[in-house]
This record gives structure tokens, C-alpha cells and sequence, in this order.
């Protein structure tokens, strides 16, 4: 039997998330998340998910991976979030496409 089981489980997606679960995932996988830490399964719709768990006291969010997550993980200041609350899904803004392109411009 899972030991989480009496967790509340919530599904988060890049969109949703706050400083407060976002702040856990770095401070869960500092150096970034492998194969090993992902969960895959599938949604209510039947799409596949795959996902990093984050656990809290009362819940276990499973934040979905993407590039965006990693690029945010990678560059995460908590200081960028100080002026909004924990739970706020407005402060976490996805990063520039032109951003996230790898500093590699030899093909340019």
C-alpha cells in the first residue's frame, strides 16, 4: 500500500503553478529531475502524463514536466516571487521561447 495514499493528489500543470510548488520541486530535485523521478500515467482523458511528485504535509502534487518547468527550475531566484503569495498561479510566468533556445548559435 502506498504510504501517500491519504494525501490529497493534485495534478499541476505549468500554467498553474505557484511560487509555493515551484520552490518545492527545486528544492526536491536541486539538480534537476531524471528519468528515475518521473511517474507516467494516464489522465481522465486517456493522455498520457508524465510528471515529478512534490509532497507536502497535507497533499502530493504530481507537476507535470515540460520544458518550460525545467528552464524555470534551472533559473529559479526565489526572490523573483517574494512580492506575491505562496499560492498565487499569476507570479510563475512562463519563460520567452527566445529564451529557452540553448546558447549554442553556431548554426546561425
Amino acid at each position: 500500500m502506498d504510504k501517500h495514499a491519504h494525501l490529497r493528489r493534485v495534478i499541476v500543470d505549468f500554467k498553474k503553478l505557484t511560487p509555493e510548488v515551484l520552490k518545492l520541486t527545486v528544492e526536491r530535485y536541486p539538480d534537476g529531475y531524471d528519468d528515475r523521478d518521473i511517474i507516467s500515467f494516464r489522465n481522465a482523458h486517456g493522455d498520457r502524463i508524465e510528471a515529478v511528485e512534490v509532497l507536502t504535509e497535507d497533499t502530493k502534487y504530481l507537476v507535470k514536466i515540460s520544458e518550460k518547468l525545467e528552464y524555470t527550475m534551472e533559473n529559479y531566484d526565489e526572490s523573483d516571487y517574494e512580492d506575491f503569495d505562496d499560492d498565487d498561479p499569476e507570479a510563475v510566468v512562463a519563460p520567452k521561447p527566445e529564451d529557452m533556445v540553448d546558447g549554442d548559435d553556431e548554426d546561425q
